[in-house]
């Protein structure tokens, strides 16, 4: 009974787990059976390997052929499986050696001619087989840019099951991923564009120096989805690992760019309003897919008209604001997705929305029903709230020369450097970051400089959250300032961030 093993990787959310295909060729009626909890796509791998394998001028065995995938009670999902189980078979009939299959994993889906597909998610299992000490990957040509992502694993590219074959019988060599494309990162919109506005660019500052999450109210046409578009050209560029992590949940969703893989830029996503909450924050039948707010780890998630997009969507943020990461519950398990990102949502302040709030036609019921699609616990995890005015002036002459980007983002360069510096002990980034008690414990400020914190929240005004995000802001504008701590001003101007009538 020849029996043969080859290994490939299955995907739980970006957690990558071990897969051995086995491979026993044995007696009885000619057939393939396929076991371990394959999907419907995995249960017609064995039709498609079939084929492959006698167009690629390879014999398929003519007795009973049973495949097992282990661990058998972990789901496989997709199709990846396909260059394993073919690769497997092939061995146990003798058809190649097994000396190279030991610590190698194959990836991809076969056609039915023999050539080999891409598939998703080739960078996490890289990875995953990386951290399970496997020193050689297979993977479709396609895919190589990904596997030049990763270091510490050899990774060689096909384009048919034919090269595979030729490779395992010592006959050829595989493609080698070529070296690293520099990143082609588009021009930024810059901040000069926006006319007017000086309150929101200061909060859109503030936010940026901060990692903090913004709210922008205001009539159509005065600049708030122009203002959320610049966000990501004041963020300092991602470091090596996060670009990395970006690149992760961008291989799994399959949207990876082949020219530019690990950008820097952090990634700015702005999903309409008519989504569904699965295409927000992750789902799909099966193994539950990364969303929206997924892609934008690291980044942006900006939702303009955001009280158009309902209650449904937006309160199903609130734990992943606090948290970063999404946790979907399916029948099949719990994956995880990472969700770390800045949060901006701008909103008109009702839903007729003229220019000028004199010219309303709304009833204060209808003025308070909009506004109220965004809950008060949504707003309370949100730190700046910013109120924007009409455009009184277009002309140059009537105005002052907004600043640039560029000037504004060395500000929050500084502010950031001095943030990192200060958390750098506790593996703190930003001030957002910073948990509540290690602000009031820890870095508790003079009680003359918060005491303006205590008496709303002695009123009611605060919530013991809202209090902890003053404290963050205030930090933060300790640092824009370049002081050592905050003083009572910087609590009194986060107040200010965090009024309600803002929203």
């Amino acid at each position: 009974m020849p029996l043969a093993r080859a290994w490939s990787v299955a995907l739980i959310g970006l957690d990558g787990r071990l897969v051995e295909i086995e491979a026993d060729i044995g007696a009885g009626m000619p057939g393939t059976k396929l076991v371990g909890l394959p999907d419907a796509g995995l249960r017609e791998a064995k039709d498609r390997v079939r084929a492959a394998v006698r167009n690629s001028g390879q014999k398929w065995p003519d007795t009973h052929v049973t495949l097992g995938l282990s661990p058998a009670d972990l789901p496989k999902v997709g199709s990846g499986y396909d260059l394993s189980i073919a690769v497997a078979v092939l061995s146990a009939s003798g058809s190649v050696p097994a000396t190279k299959l030991l610590g190698t994993v194959l990836l991809g889906e076969l056609a039915l001619d023999g050539r080999l597909r891409p598939v998703r998610g080739v960078l996490p299992a890289l990875l995953a087989a990386r951290e399970n000490g496997y020193r050689r990957a297979v993977v479709p040509v396609e895919s190589l840019f990904e596997g030049g992502l990763v270091d510490g694993i050899e990774v060689g590219g096909a384009e048919r099951l034919t090269e595979v074959v030729a490779w395992l019988c010592g006959d050829q060599e595989l493609v080698r991923p070529g070296p690293q494309k520099e990143a082609v990162e588009p021009d930024a919109p810059d901040l000069a564009d926006v006319v007017g506005q000086p309150e929101a660019r200061w909060a859109l500052e503030v936010a940026a120096a901060g990692g903090h999450h913004l709210l922008m109210t205001g009539p159509p046409g005065v600049g708030k989805t122009m203002l959320a578009k610049r966000l990501p050209g004041l963020l300092p560029p991602l470091s090596a690992d996060q670009a990395l992590q970006v690149s992760t949940v961008h291989s799994v969703d399959g949207s990876l760019d082949s020219s530019s893989p690990l950008s820097r830029v952090p990634p700015f996503v702005a999903p309409h309003h008519s989504i569904s909450v699965a295409a927000l924050v992750g789902g799909g039948s099966g193994i539950a897919m990364p969303g929206a707010i997924s892609k934008a780890h690291h980044g942006v998630l900006f939702l303009d008209e955001a009280a158009e997009f309902g209650g449904e969507r937006l309160e199903s943020l609130r734990t992943v604001l606090e948290e970063g990461e999404v946790r979907i519950a399916r029948s099949r398990g719990v994956v995880r997705y990472p969700a770390r990102f800045q949060f901006v949502l701008a909103t008109n302040p009702c839903p007729c929305a003229p220019p000028r709030d004199v010219d309303c036609c709304c009833t204060p019921n209808a003025r308070r029903r909009y506004l109220s699609k965004l809950s008060g616990p949504l707003l309370d995890r949100v730190d700046l709230r910013v109120r924007m005015r009409p455009i009184t002036a277009m002309s140059a002459h009537e105005r002052a020369e907004p600043e640039p980007t560029a000037t504004v983002r060395e500000r929050v360069l500084r502010a950031r450097d001095r943030a990192a510096k200060r958390w750098a002990e506790r593996g703190w980034l930003t001030n957002a970051e910073v948990p509540g008690p290690a602000l009031r414990r820890d870095y508790a400020l003079p009680a003359e400089v918060t005491r303006l914190l205590d008496r709303s929240l002695d009123r009611g005004a605060l919530t013991a959250r809202g209090a902890d995000r003053c404290l963050r802001i205030a930090w933060t504008l300790a640092d824009l300032a370049e002081s050592d701590t905050p003083d009572a001003d910087h609590v009194a101007a986060a107040l200010e961030f965090r009024d309600r009538r803002a929203a």
